[in-house]
């Protein structure tokens, strides 16, 4: 670590968005490498050099001190920041020229110059001890002196947090998540002890241990424990898509995961402590325990209040409508004709407030939709109708097929956006009816959001396929719709489309039922393979001429497996872009955390980011927010930038926003979720046998609209739908939903809101 004072001299690069800077700076140390030095001789005979990092002072008003290190980056030696802090000059120019810069909110040129003409050298002393004494001066009012507070007070902490916390090499978007959790204590708080991290998403408690560790810290810390805890439960919603954990299991594993430090027996932690710890993080309400299941505070209200708010609408009714005549109408119009099964489908959603339909591909879903909508804006004119989908390639899709422009993605739809999106106030939602498609993708979150916003009387249509993955999301929402028995569903399993000699659907249809005697033909294939080596090498030879007569986004390899073996995700992604796209002189890549990015490159969206904003090709803003599993194409690098389209709108991703990113060339079938692809490739091979199942199996083939290439064993077929379990998730909306709809179906004074809320499985 090396310290340096300096000065700002111009400005190389920065990013907006995430504080991301290249600076170049000015001193008279002379211990700046002789690398690093700016080789042209200036006037002041003071050293440049550059500085990269985050939310640094871009102002000549103050100096500062610097900490980090002297790294080799791809423009030459530079000093990597981790820490800095502001000299400020003893002296009324200094003092000006600090309180002059903009670091401090709610003070500007004007306002500085009048405080330092009051209060002259004691200008900062007065700020931070005495502000009171501002209101002597004309123009600060009361509220005026409120927000010069709570800048001076914001801005000391975070710089605060940013010097506390420098092993963690933060950001200061980052620095400031952690202010608004702890405010302005926090950093008092961190320094006794690191493990409060934990209760904060993005510190896991490996990255907080590791470094505890490391710097010598004490292993039987009571934060330690509840950190092991805490990490555990998170883990499991996370990665396990559990609400809940029983308590014996999260004991256990947090048990293991904390021992796994301290190699001497009779040192190690033992169950007791951590069943103390348990108690007390029960007792403050850091989490809920119920019936011996534990819950984050705020993942057990989710399913409570999403539970509650269905069985009301189950016990709504509608006035009966003759539909007969309307469909008639339509059926003129649009020459839409249902089924027996799609009528009563169609006739389910105008009975009941709230309706499910479900079917696989080619099931005749679309054909419902545009009927019911048709239908409804016939019955209903003035009324409103929303339609949402999980992802924005959904939504579009959803447009496309209904011919409804106006299809958003549910996060658009009600009004979510930026990071604390689940924070904020609950508009409710200004329609009389919604109707929401892929719901197999909606996790616990996203549902409770949507149900926590519906307005008394809203009608809700959930359409989706049931025997697809989970969510990627924690939760099981559509499957505990469908199970507890209460909403109306409608299941679709005629075939109607792709095609009279196309095999995708019915191939489709032979999986779900749990049948290995697949049908091959020219839009449906097997091609036999031995291993994972032979597998891959001739995936990447289909890829390469089916590209050819296509296009790269008409095409979509789809895995099990994201980093095992020759056929995962990342093994095939760097093998097809090291053909597909290759280096070559004068064609701009950009790395970031071991992932490389080219000009051309098919990337992939991994997390929702709200804060993303979304330009035309002039550069016109459209749209804020690219969401999980969005794929589109590198259009253009810059100096620690890169620029993605996704269906001709424009992101950019500053250097630190890159691990969003991943190449698509390839990708998860679980990842695939909602997308649809011309030609799907997937690998099936038995090494994949933990993962396979009959789901994962029928999520893939179903994200094909022309063809479907199977490469690899007919035995991993077999051993694919013979499993037909998608592995069960820790979640009780089920349940949840009969417990309050037998409260409210008694009438009795327990029907009441208030009291329903003690109706809470216990």
């Amino acid at each position: 670590m090396s310290s340096i004072v300096a000065a700002y001299d111009k400005t190389l690069f920065y990013n907006e968005a995430g504080k991301y800077c290249v600076l170049r700076l000015k001193t008279a140390d002379p211990m700046v490498p002789e690398d690093a030095r700016d080789k042209y001789r200036f006037a002041d005979h003071l050293i440049r050099f550059v500085a990269v990092g985050y939310d640094l002072p871009r102002t000549g008003a103050i100096k500062m001190e610097l900490d980090g290190n002297w790294v080799n980056g791809k423009h030459g030696l530079q000093f990597q920041v981790d820490s800095w802090r502001e000299l400020v000059p003893p002296t009324i120019e200094g003092i000006l020229g600090y309180l002059s810069s903009g670091l401090l909110k709610g003070i500007g040129p004007k306002t500085a110059g009048e405080i330092v003409q009051r209060f002259g050298t004691d200008s900062l002393h007065v700020i931070e001890t005495q502000p009171e004494k501002l209101l002597e001066i004309k123009g600060i009012t009361g509220d005026k002196l409120e927000e010069i507070k709570a800048g001076y007070a914001e801005s000391k902490a975070v710089r605060d947090l940013m010097t506390v916390l420098a092993p963690f090499k933060l950001t200061p978007k980052t620095a400031m998540k952690i202010y608004e959790h702890f405010g302005p204590d926090g950093a008092a708080l961190l320094r006794k002890s690191f493990y409060q991290l934990c209760q904060i998403p993005g510190f896991g408690f490996k990255r907080v241990d590791a470094i505890v560790v490391k710097s010598g810290g004490d292993l039987r810390d009571p934060m330690r424990v509840q950190g092991a805890l805490f990490y555990a439960l998170e883990k499991s919603r996370s990665e396990g898509g559990h609400l809940y954990l029983e308590a014996e299991k999260l004991l256990s594993e947090a048990l293991a995961l904390l021992n796994e430090k301290i190699p001497q027996l009779d040192q190690r932690l033992q169950r007791p402590q951590l069943e103390q710890e348990l108690r007390t993080m029960v007792m403050n309400n850091v989490v809920v325990s119920k019936k011996g299941n534990i819950y984050l505070p705020h993942v057990f209200n989710q399913e409570s209040e999403t539970a509650r708010k269905v069985a009301e609408m189950v016990l709504e009714r509608t006035e009966p409508v003759n539909l007969r005549p309307v469909m008639e109408r339509i059926k003129g119009r649009l020459g839409i004709t249902l089924s027996p099964r799609q009528f009563e489908g169609v006739e389910m959603v105008f009975r009941h407030n709230l309706s499910i339909i479900t079917g696989g591909p080619g099931t005749g879903k679309s054909t419902i939709l545009k009927a019911v909508i048709e239908a409804y804006q016939e019955l209903y004119p003035k009324a409103t109708i929303a339609l949402g989908a999980p992802t924005g390639k959904a939504s579009r899709r959803m447009a496309e097929t209904t011919g409804m422009d106006s299809a958003a993605t549910l996060h658009s739809l009600l009004g979510l956006h930026g990071e604390d999106a689940g924070w904020q106030e609950k508009k409710p939602l200004e329609v009389n009816f919604i109707i929401v498609d892929e719901a197999s993708m909606v996790d616990m979150w996203l549902a409770y959001q949507l149900f926590a916003r519906l307005k008394p009387e809203t009608k809700v249509l959930i359409v989706g396929d049931a025997d697809q993955l989970e969510s990627v999301g924690p939760g099981s929402v559509f499957r505990e719709l469908i199970q507890c028995g209460l909403v109306p569903v409608t299941v679709l399993d005629q075939i109607f489309r792709q095609g009279a000699d196309s095999l995708i659907a019915y191939n489709a249809k032979f999986i779900r039922e749990g049948s290995g005697q697949l049908h091959y033909g020219r839009d449906f294939s097997l091609t036999e393979t031995e291993s994972q080596e032979e597998t891959a090498a001739l995936i990447q030879v289909l890829y390469r001429e089916i590209v050819r007569d296509t296009a790269v986004g008409q095409v979509q390899i789809l895995t099990p497996f994201r980093s095992t073996g020759d056929a995962s995700a990342n093994s095939l992604n760097a093998a097809i872009q090291a053909e597909i796209n290759p280096p070559d002189i004068g064609k701009p890549e950009l790395s970031s955390g071991g992932r490389l990015f080219r000009l051309g490159d098919r990337v992939m969206q991994t997390k929702n980011d709200y804060d993303v904003f979304l330009n035309d090709e002039d550069g016109n803003y459209e749209a804020t927010g690219v969401f999980n599993g969005e794929v589109g194409i590198v259009s253009g690098i810059q100096p620690g930038t890169l620029t993605v389209c996704f269906d001709g709108r424009y992101a950019d991703y500053p250097l630190e926003s890159l691990g969003e990113l991943e190449l698509a060339y390839a990708t998860t079938i679980h990842k695939s979720q909602g997308s649809e692809y011309d030609t799907v490739i997937v690998p099936i091979l038995t090494a994949h046998k933990i993962l396979l199942s009959r789901n994962l199996l029928y999520t893939a083939v179903t994200r094909a609209k022309r063809r479907v290439v199977l490469v690899g064993m007919k035995k991993a077929i077999y051993m694919a739908v013979g499993k037909c379990s998608t592995g069960k998730r820790n979640t009780l909306l089920g349940e949840r939903i009969q417990l309050y709809y037998q409260a409210l179906n008694r009438r009795d004074p327990l029907t009441s809101r208030e009291e329903l809320k003690k109706c809470q499985l216990k």
